[in-house]
């Protein structure tokens, strides 16, 4: 057997425990590769464990556990490091636990975080910088950190509350639909809930920047006196809160 093909079923055998790959790896080998394909679970059942610590003690050790496994079965890991193996973790929990929003959304919340810490450095845009915009040409170039997500219960008082050690609040649904948003400033990242006006302007800066578009879109939605007095406040807010990392289309830039 060459070496790669021996690679290759030792990584069958650690995925799934082939008995196929095991009988081609050596007649007395299984109890030999036990041993390592408990060592691979448990570093990926600790990974999740250390991606998702508020989503653990929300569903308890067994239920937690179990969510893992599943993961683990279905998903081997997909990149070149351990950080990324926690990126479909809350697909499985969507699957597994479909009518129970508030656990999607605080693991959403958990990754999003995660995320934020390693996502590239953005300079907060200085004062000067605003000086001689033409708004109407004006594209928002927000900090890469920044992930957006619809929120339609409670769960970043659960996440808050979990992570001061308080007792959480019991799982709640929101009157009205609103949005949550994640990002980094220097070496601190923050969690927001925001309306669903914020939450979908954020979603249309994203998406294409243009200041004269989330303009239009907030007069459509709210009214010409209302809409443009909210994009200022929408603009003067993300400046403060270090979320602008740029401005396209500066005069004399």
């Amino acid at each position: 057997m060459s070496l790669s093909a021996m690679q290759e079923d030792f990584r069958a055998w650690l995925m799934t425990a082939s008995p196929a790959a095991a009988r081609r790896i050596g007649p007395d080998a299984a109890a030999g590769l036990a041993v390592y394909q408990n060592n691979y679970r448990a570093q990926l059942v600790g990974c999740l464990e250390t991606s998702f610590p508020r989503v653990h003690e929300w569903m308890g050790d067994e239920a937690f556990l179990a969510s893992a496994i599943a993961h683990i079965d279905s998903h081997p890991p997909h990149a070149w490091t351990l950080d990324a193996y926690a990126d479909g973790f809350g697909k499985t929990l969507i699957a597994r636990y479909p009518d129970n929003p508030d656990l999607h959304e605080l693991a959403w919340i958990e990754h999003a975080m995660s995320r934020a810490f390693v996502a590239a450095d953005a300079a907060p845009l200085p004062a000067a910088a605003l000086e001689g915009i033409d708004w109407d040409a004006a594209t928002l170039i927000l900090v890469p950190s920044l992930q957006v997500s619809a929120a339609t219960t409670n769960a970043r008082d659960i996440w808050t509350s979990l992570s001061d050690g308080m007792p959480p609040p019991a799982s709640e649904m929101l009157e009205a639909g609103a949005g949550l948003m994640v990002w980094r400033r220097a070496f601190g990242c923050f969690l927001h809930q925001v309306d669903a006006v914020e939450h979908d302007a954020l979603i249309q800066v994203q998406a294409h920047g243009r200041f004269d578009a989330l303009c239009a879109m907030l007069v459509e939605r709210l009214g010409e006196a209302e809409g443009i007095a909210r994009a200022g406040v929408l603009l003067a807010s993300w400046l403060g809160n270090a979320l602008v990392a740029n401005i396209a289309d500066i005069k004399n830039v």
